[in-house]
């Protein structure tokens, strides 16, 4: 996959939320899945891709919205090629709009719904415009809203989770802790079982704490990179044993090589 790119905002370089604007003419993104929402509009071309089973094509002015930990690839149905901006958004402030309800889940692939298209391209315009923490978070709720509108039905039962545990795992797995970490110390640190807390989790992240860790590894390395260290000593300061496991990791996440996709995306400091 070789995508043409352009990037925003220099100025923002942190975590948070990544952004994307990128140009696939030729090749494909390789199956692969994110710890995040995926929230993107097809500015141009047909965006072809598999997702729960089907194979969904998004036209310009259409909304994708991939839910984590689902797998999905991406590729061209004709030489012209697709263009797409997107973000990638944390479970973890859908959170904060939701407290401890289930994620939004869309069973569609690709939705033409006005409001959900409107609010898609919203939360983007905001992401990829100085950083506005009170717009950012009220375009935030529009979008989570018309999300759970885009459910249907009524809404799913609330689970009984430990919100709260939860969130004191997920802070120490941000720090990006030594190789060697396991259920059994995040059982500890949590306070309850190892299991109830991977489904809880889970239930209010959209992921495991194992993948979670991964990914958070994956964008140390790049933070490192970016700070001017090689790629080799970059991966094994972020956890990874050498650089081998590294691109095996990135491209199961990622579905394409790292220096193809730090071409194409940014990220954008937002903390909520």
């Amino acid at each position: 996959m070789q995508p043409n790119a352009e990037s925003h905002n220099p100025g923002l370089d942190g975590c948070g939320v990544e952004l994307i604007e990128a140009q696939l003419r030729v090749g494909a993104f390789s199956p692969h899945r994110h710890d995040t929402y995926t929230i993107a509009v097809t500015t141009a071309g047909v965006q072809s891709f598999n997702y729960l089973g089907k194979r969904w094509q998004s036209l310009p002015g259409q909304a994708v919205i991939l839910h984590p930990d689902e797998v999905h690839d991406g590729y061209c149905c004709n030489q012209t090629g697709f263009s797409y901006r997107a973000v990638y958004l944390p479970p973890a402030h859908i959170q904060t709009v939701i407290g401890g309800a289930a994620l939004p889940f869309l069973a569609e692939g690709v939705s033409t719904d006005a409001g959900l298209v409107a609010s898609a391209l919203r939360l983007i315009a905001m992401c990829t415009a100085e950083v506005d923490l009170f717009g950012y978070q009220d375009a935030l709720h529009q979008l989570v809203s018309a999300m759970q509108r885009g459910e249907g039905g009524p809404p799913p039962a609330r689970r009984n989770v430990n919100r709260q545990a939860v969130m004191r795992v997920r802070e120490f797995l941000d720090s990006v802790p030594a190789p060697g970490t396991n259920l059994d110390q995040l059982e500890e640190l949590a306070g309850y079982d190892r299991w109830q807390l991977s489904r809880d989790f889970r239930a209010l992240l959209g992921t495991s704490p194992y993948r979670y860790l991964q990914c958070r590894r994956l964008e140390r390395a790049g933070q490192l990179q970016r700070s001017g260290l090689g790629l080799a000593a970059a991966a094994y300061e972020a956890g990874f044993a050498d650089q081998s496991h590294f691109g095996r990791v990135f491209r199961r996440t990622f579905g394409t090589t790292p220096l193809a996709w730090h071409r194409s995306g940014q990220t954008c400091t937002i903390v909520l």
